[in-house]
């Protein structure tokens, strides 16, 4: 399993939403995400998501742009917001 979990590469995307920033990592092997929520005020939030088979037009279709990791993983980490 440790194999599974090493190999996968994740999607990432983001958008604005009144005010909130709203990051997603994306694993397509078993249609999970991550999600973090940056508001302009307040604390950050985090939330485990699960989709079907159709993630990515589903988060498309929500107003998400692909991005890269560097944006996630910089306020994941608490280095940023």
């Amino acid at each position: 399993m440790g194999k599974l979990n090493s190999n996968i590469v994740h999607q990432y995307f983001k958008k604005d939403h009144n005010g909130v920033k709203i990051l997603l990592k994306v694993d397509p092997i078993r249609l999970q995400a991550i999600e973090l929520s940056i508001p302009a005020k307040g604390d950050p939030s985090v939330r485990d998501l699960e989709f079907g088979t159709d993630i990515e037009e589903k988060i498309i279709a929500a107003g998400f742009e692909p991005t890269g990791p560097f944006e996630f993983n910089l306020y994941d980490a608490g280095l940023l917001g």
